[in-house]
């Protein structure tokens, strides 16, 4: 397939930034810098700052990339598409976005390429307060809601029919990002495109007995569910920027989970008052789940691996999702 091929192509080039990463940690020597030689760069996040995001505002704050010649600007989207859109285009140097939106980006020809997975399997989880659900089957005659993104619909599907259930029998309610009220207020009896690192631990947070069904464990392949991405050009033109990049989080990444709770006193410093305070308790248990989902005992933080884009392809096409 000519689609998984160029996905192929551009992760041969991640590996360029992983071998750089192992290179860095094994001594490589760090030179000092100054502020005027600094190369700036700008990562659009995916959404505004949380728990998955402190990596980035600890290395900032450590002074990790500035160790190797950066100066990183952190900006928010005003939408979802932003980052993969204008990292595509190079009005931002990086973008946080998901999986399965660089995969269909991809195949429209938008010049986009993965640098490095940031959350290595799904935080997305079907969730419910109804003790009645017992499987994803159990949605049979009743109402989920989502946010309205069609990888949902897919993952929703999938879940169901692996489970045994009929998915013509769901009906699916598009609530937009109300998706923790719409569940508390029964407006749905269960909701998609929930994550277990956010809407789980609010609702917990807020005295709800909150139940989930993680995709994998229904037919789903286990995608990176957040992947830090760059344009083509930038890839090809200017490898040693990424690598640093790359190394600047992987100290940040390290550093939080060494001191998770300094590591929050740093993201607290940067959070958005106005549009998306943040809760010390939800973001505590938050950084706890995420720190099982960014590295596992195979497969170190950043690290390319590439039979999950071929899984990943392989699923987006046999459920339709993707024309090829």
């Amino acid at each position: 397939m000519r689609y998984a091929k160029e996905i192929l192509l551009g992760l041969s080039l991640v590996l360029l930034v992983a071998c750089s990463q192992t290179e860095n940690e094994a001594g490589a020597e760090k030179t000092d810098i100054g502020a005027d030689d600094l190369t700036e760069v700008q990562i659009m996040l995916d959404w505004y700052p949380n728990a998955v995001h402190t990596y980035l505002y600890v290395a900032q704050e450590k002074g990790y990339f500035a160790e190797e010649g950066l100066d990183v600007e952190i900006i928010f989207p005003a939408n979802p598409t932003d980052p993969i859109n204008l990292a595509a285009t190079g009005d931002v140097t990086f973008g946080i976005t998901y999986q399965p939106d660089i995969i269909t980006a991809q195949q429209s020809d938008i010049p986009i390429e993965a640098v490095a997975p940031v959350v290595r399997s799904p935080l997305n989880h079907i969730i419910y307060l109804d003790e009645t659900i017992e499987t994803p089957a159990d949605l049979e005659g009743k109402r989920v809601g989502y946010p309205g993104i069609p990888v949902n619909e897919v993952l929703l599907e999938t879940m169901v029919t692996d489970a045994g259930g009929d998915i013509d029998q769901v009906e699916l309610v598009d609530v937009g990002f109300e998706l923790g009220s719409s569940l508390v207020t029964e407006r749905v009896d269960a909701v998609i495109g929930a994550y277990i690192n956010h809407e789980v631990p609010v609702l917990k947070h807020e005295g709800y007995d909150v139940q989930y069904f993680n995709p994998v464990d229904f037919g789903v392949p286990s995608f990176h569910e957040l992947v830090i991405v760059t344009n083509e050009t930038m890839m090809e033109e200017d490898p040693s920027t990424v690598e640093a990049f790359n190394r600047a989080i992987v100290k940040g990444y390290n550093d939080m989970k060494e001191n998770p709770a300094e590591s929050l006193d740093i993201l607290f410093e940067h959070e958005n008052q106005e549009n998306f305070p943040l809760i010390r308790e939800v973001e505590e248990e938050s950084l706890d789940i995420l720190l099982t989902k960014m590295e596992s005992d195979e497969e170190s933080f950043s690290s390319p691996n590439e039979d999950v884009w071929e899984e990943t392809v392989k699923w987006l096409t046999d459920t339709g999702f993707l024309e090829e």
